[in-house]
């Protein structure tokens, strides 16, 4: 196989502010596996909470580069990247997640399949998707909650975690009243103390919120399970579920685990862990971080798993440079093509004056 490497830079349409941060941009790290005339792509974002720097992922790539150029075809370095051979085993989870999202890619275009038939799927998956709504005045929170529901969304994420919990009651409130018919999903990203949530939950219940993700900070699964067990409504453990350990900490303990690939290492972890929790009324729901469609792919393909999905991250760009998986109608779907399904988007068209600015090349990401 040959390994080629680039770096983009991706840019949201719109500032995304959250309890602990505000995210304007990442870059993401897209891989191609080339073998006997296919191509296979992966992609892995950077991330300062997962601790995964632009350079942590090139570097994590450049010490593959030997295994997979000089190394078994691609059907049994997937097998090898699932048993935790050397190297793979050294991977940071969420470069993990983008090789295998490669091979993935390439073993389902030598095979004519698409993914979700290689994971035992024989039907194109689709299943309706939240859109995030940060933490926003509540009168424009109102307004893009509107135009999403009229888009075709029915699915509502709403960040919280503010320094006065009434502002984020307000807001969840005018979105409810924006759009009565969404199901709300409530995210204060870990920013309440316990005592705080469990009051302020009861609150957020009458407003219609379904679940919580991660109520109050991580570290402590002891007492998320003890919020868990009180809690008018069900939670989601997201930060303190971070892999397989994790999750089978708290199986049984919580309503449901957010998995994002680029947090527990991929799709084979996903499925891995979803065996795990089978029985114990431990919920998934499948979560990402901003990434363009070819990062969101692997995880559509696991969609019908799912009690929640929150798969949005491509929906959230100024420009996706690949496209395939929908969602901008509150969907996403599995392409019936060969591997992820996913293509390259057309390039944006410059703004008069504006001059194109080049794609390819690492470059560093001030601000976060």
């Amino acid at each position: 196989m040959r390994l080629d490497v680039r770096t983009v830079r991706l840019r949201l349409a719109e500032p995304l502010r959250i309890s602990r941060s505000v995210t304007t941009e990442r870059d993401a790290v897209q891989l191609a596996l080339g073998h006997g005339g296919l191509t296979g792509h992966g992609e892995a974002v950077s991330s300062v909470y997962l601790d995964l720097p632009t350079d942590r992922i090139r570097r994590g790539l450049e010490a593959l580069r030997a295994a997979l150029e000089d190394g078994p075809d691609p059907e049994q370095a997937l097998a090898d990247l699932r048993d935790g051979t050397a190297p793979y085993a050294a991977l940071p989870a969420g470069v993990l997640a983008a090789v295998e999202a490669a091979l993935l890619d390439l073993v389902g275009k030598r095979a004519g399949e698409p993914v979700h038939r290689l994971l035992g799927r024989a039907e194109p998956v689709a299943a309706a998707t939240a859109r995030t709504i940060g933490i926003e005045p509540p009168a424009r929170a109102a307004v893009q909650a509107a135009r999403l529901a009229d888009a075709g969304f029915t699915v509502l994420k709403v960040k919280a975690g503010t320094v006065d919990p009434g502002l984020d009651l307000a807001r969840v409130q005018a979105i409810h009243e924006a759009a009565p018919n969404a199901r709300l999903l409530l995210d204060p990203n870990g920013a309440w103390t316990p005592g705080q949530a469990l009051q302020l939950l009861h609150a957020f219940a009458a407003t219609g919120v379904e679940a919580v993700e991660q109520p109050i900070p991580p570290g402590c699964p002891d007492t998320l399970a003890a919020l868990a067990e009180r809690s008018p409504i069900p939670v989601i453990a997201d930060e303190d579920a971070v892999g397989y350990e994790d999750a089978c900490r708290l199986a049984g303990r919580v309503h449901g685990v957010n998995l994002k690939l680029a947090k527990c290492g991929g799709v084979h972890q996903v499925l891995r862990i979803a065996e795990a929790l089978r029985g114990s009324g431990t919920e998934l729901m499948l979560g990402c971080l901003a990434a363009s469609s070819l990062g969101i792919a692997p995880a559509v393909h696991l969609a019908d798993r799912a009690r929640w999905l929150d798969l949005d991250g491509h929906l959230l760009l100024a420009h996706d440079p690949w496209q395939g998986i929908g969602g901008t109608d509150g969907t996403v779907r599995t392409p019936d093509r060969a591997g992820l399904g996913v293509l390259p988007a057309p390039a944006p068209e410059p703004l008069p004056g504006q001059v194109a600015e080049p794609l390819a090349g690492p470059r560093p990401v001030a601000g976060r």
